[in-house]
């Protein structure tokens, strides 16, 4: 599929299992083969059963494959800081409003990808953060994607009553062939009838659906283990701090630092005051992975739009002057453009050290 018909945004991950990444990538983080890919999607029953292979669970007691015996259980994985997992947010929220009564239950697996992900206190002030309301089983260790062979964020499967693996989706997008989904497999569980009509589903902020027709700009990764597209002169400095310039002129999708930093592997890590990301981009959304690199010591930042305060493009996180804080790690959305989508240059100037800064993603 290409980005126009709604893939993830890790599109690397599923490269992996079709040979688009290097093999090392994908070893170093347990990757299934191709041939794996959907194992559970032709009917196996042990759909339930990989539930249980995390004790973790937030939102409510852990769910055993008995207690989930004889319902309709939608499987979604999902990490939190992830763009295209927070776009599927609202339809799981409507979905559980309007089904949980009638036998639907809605599972949340949450496989991190950054580390900070995997501490159980951040996700649960995630799950407070964004009104998640169905239970979430923590896949720290990935146990639960490996055993479904699972390859993108988000995904979903949609396990019937038989507790078998009736659908598979990744991605974002088809939310009415979704609910149609659902209803089916709930027509067929005793019970009151189901509607069959499709409510309308409201979404703001960043989860509000991207505009796929202007996106332009792929992700970009900041540590220097997925880096790409880097323009400071000298390149990145692996796990080591170095004084970087941005260049005369970044060309579109170009991205650089300025400032002390040191380039980790997952993550850039300012070392003082005044440090700046600058990137050329196409899209109506800019939003950037933030933490700040101690708790407790929010990071406060400046964000510019053609040299200028985004006013009005100004994104969910950030004022109309620019100005926003990182006080936790989580993705902020930075720019939202309210005309016609163009190449905008975007700079972000952190007034004090110590971000920690990850990914850029569009929308």
């Amino acid at each position: 599929m290409t980005r126009s018909e709604h893939l993830s945004r890790r599109d690397w991950l599923k490269g992996a299992a079709v040979g688009l990444v290097p093999l090392s990538i994908a070893a170093a983080i347990g990757l299934p083969p191709a041939r794996k890919a959907l194992a559970l999607a032709s009917g196996s029953s042990s759909a339930l059963d990989a539930l249980s292979l995390s004790p973790q669970w937030l939102n409510g007691p852990a769910l055993t494959p008995k207690a989930l015996t004889g319902k309709v259980v939608l499987v979604a994985f999902w990490t939190y800081s992830c763009i295209n997992s927070l776009r599927v947010l609202p339809y799981l929220r409507a979905w559980h409003a309007r089904y949980r009564d009638r036998g639907l239950v809605i599972v949340g697996v949450h496989t991190p990808e950054f580390a900070f992900e995997k501490d159980p206190a951040n996700v649960r002030q995630a799950l407070s953060d964004l009104d998640v309301p169905f239970p979430v089983v923590l896949d720290s260790d990935w146990r639960i994607w490996r055993a479904y062979g699972n390859n993108a964020w988000p995904a979903l499967y949609f396990v019937g009553a038989d507790g078998r693996v009736h659908g598979h989706a990744a991605g974002e997008g088809d939310y009415d062939r979704h609910g149609r989904r659902i209803q089916a497999l709930l027509a067929g569980v005793p019970g009151p009838a189901v509607p069959d009509d499709l409510s309308p589903v409201r979404a703001v902020g960043p989860q509000a659906a991207p505009d796929f027709a202007d996106l332009g700009s792929p992700e970009s990764y900041v540590g220097w283990g997925q880096a790409s597209a880097f323009a400071s002169p000298g390149g990145l400095r692996q796990d080591a701090a170095k004084a970087y310039r941005l260049p005369d002129a970044l060309g579109l999708n170009r991205w650089g630092l300025a400032g002390e930093w040191r380039a980790g592997e997952e993550y850039a890590t300012s070392l003082a005051a005044g440090g700046v990301i600058a990137s050329r981009f196409h899209a109506r959304d800019l939003h950037m992975v933030l933490a700040p690199d101690q708790p407790g010591r929010p990071v406060r930042y400046r964000v510019r739009l053609d040299g200028q305060a985004p006013g009005a493009d100004h994104g969910w996180d950030v004022a109309p002057d620019g100005t926003g804080v990182i006080d936790r790690p989580r993705m902020h959305q930075l720019i939202r453009q309210t005309g016609p989508v163009a190449d905008r240059g975007f700079t972000i100037e952190f007034l004090d050290p110590g971000v920690r800064a990850y990914v850029f993603t569009f929308g």
